[in-house]
Parts: structure tokens; sequence; C-alpha cells
């Protein structure tokens, strides 16, 4: 809540909720007429809470639509708001600052996302509350950061750490399969094709199994993953299983 004075604050879930609406039409042109329009509203109502939630929102959009300059702005204004509001180590910061290292990632600044991710890192394993997807999936996006820069060594790490999270979660499997394809490319990158075949394969292998665990509901989330997944197997030559991922894939689409 703001009880900053003069203050006018903007109806942020209401906003995020109408957000949803657009991106789930992907009525792009909307949703950034959408944001811009709230955070013209937040600045004139002096709410920086909602324009620092708005920034994220943008942030987010920039990244999936490839629009770096704009990006880099709202990054520009996030950190700004960041340091004026002064909010400590929470939870809600290192989001942010996950969000922020996540963008820059998309567009190739991985030494800059890491400096970003590290403070995330910092502040999630300081709070034993924080949620273990949270730590798993920052993990995950720190080992990709390092594998980006040449530093294979912190990215097994990692890897290692986001893999050990997400067996924690409820419905992890499906990240954890992610994971795997994700060190296969490591080792790749690292060692070669050669010398890193055994292990590569083993991961392979693994994340196969993952995917076809029983357990995991064949939803829209699960044809997505699929969809993800199945260039890294074609890549390796389990055409057979990126196949099976793309067949899956298409009866879930069709069914929803």
């Amino acid at each position: 809540m703001n009880f900053q004075t003069g203050v006018v604050p903007i109806p942020r879930q209401r906003i995020l909720d109408k957000l949803d609406g657009y991106m789930s039409r992907k009525d792009f042109a909307g949703a950034e007429q959408h944001l811009r329009y709230w955070m013209g509203e937040a600045e004139r109502g002096n709410d920086q809470y909602g324009q620092l939630t708005v920034c994220n929102e943008l942030i987010g959009f920039y990244r999936k639509t490839g629009q770096e300059a704009p990006a880099l702005a709202a990054i520009e204004k996030a950190l700004h708001l960041l340091a004026a509001l002064k909010l400590g180590e929470t939870t809600s910061v290192g989001t942010t600052c996950v969000n922020i290292a996540t963008a820059l990632c998309a567009f190739g600044w991985h030494a800059e996302a890491l400096k970003h991710f590290e403070n995330a890192r910092l502040i999630y394993e300081s709070d034993p509350q924080t949620p273990t997807h949270l730590l798993g999936g920052l993990y995950n996006n720190m080992a990709l950061a390092c594998q980006a820069v040449g530093r294979f060594s912190e990215a097994y790490d990692y890897y290692d750490r986001a893999l050990v999270q997400m067996e924690k979660v409820s419905g992890g499997v499906l990240e954890q399969a992610i994971t795997c394809l994700n060190i296969a490319d490591a080792v790749a990158a690292d060692v070669g094709m050669e010398q890193g075949e055994e292990r590569i394969f083993s991961l392979l292998d693994k994340a196969s199994t993952l995917l076809r665990d029983s357990s995991v509901p064949r939803d829209s989330y699960y044809a997505f993953v699929c969809e993800k997944c199945a260039p890294g197997f074609s890549y390796y030559g389990y055409f057979a299983v990126a196949e099976e991922l793309r067949k899956e894939a298409e009866r879930i689409y069709e069914r929803t």
C-alpha cells in the first residue's frame, strides 16, 4: 500500500488483468498502448510503486517482442525507481532484478545481466521464505548467462542448483527436463560433441524420461515445453523423440 502524501495510485491488479487479455489475443499494439497509458497516469499521480509495476511489465513486453531500445529505456527507469523507493532487499526487488537481467540476456548483454542476477541471488538466498521455484528459475537463468560468456564451471554449478530446487517443486519435472537440455548445450559448447558425447546423451535420455512422466498434466504448458524442447532433441539426432514431442503438442493444441 502507498502511504505517500500527494499520491494518486493506479489500479495495479486491474491493469495486469487487462494486460493478460491483450497478450492472450496477441494484440501487442494494444498491450503497449495500455501500458504506456498507465505509465503516464502513474507519473501524473506521483505513484512510484505503480510506475515500477508498469516498468516491469514493459521490460517483459519489449523482451518478448524483441524491441531492444525501449527495453533498455524501461530498465533504466526501473533501476532509477528502485533507488528512489529504497525498498531494501525484498523478494519483489529480487524479482525485478531477475526481470531486468533476463531482458538484458535476450539482447546479448550477458555480462551486464549477471550483475543483476547476482543481486537477485543475494536477496533470494537471504530470505528463507523465497519460493523454491523462484530460486530454481534464477539458478537456471544465471547458468545460461554464465554459459554465454564462457564461464562454464559456474554454469554447471548453477544448473546443478537449479535441478536441486526444481526437484522440490510440485510439477517441476518439466523445468528439470529443460535444464537437462541446457546442460547438454553447455557441455557441447565447453568440450565439444566428441569429447562430451557420453554426458550429452545421458542428459538427453534423462530429459526424455522426464518429459514422458505420466504425472505431468498434458496441458497447454506441457505443449509449450514440448515445442521448446523438440529442436534440442533434433539437433543431437534424437529425431524420434523430437517428432513425438511435436505431435503431442499438436494434439494438445487441437483439444484446447
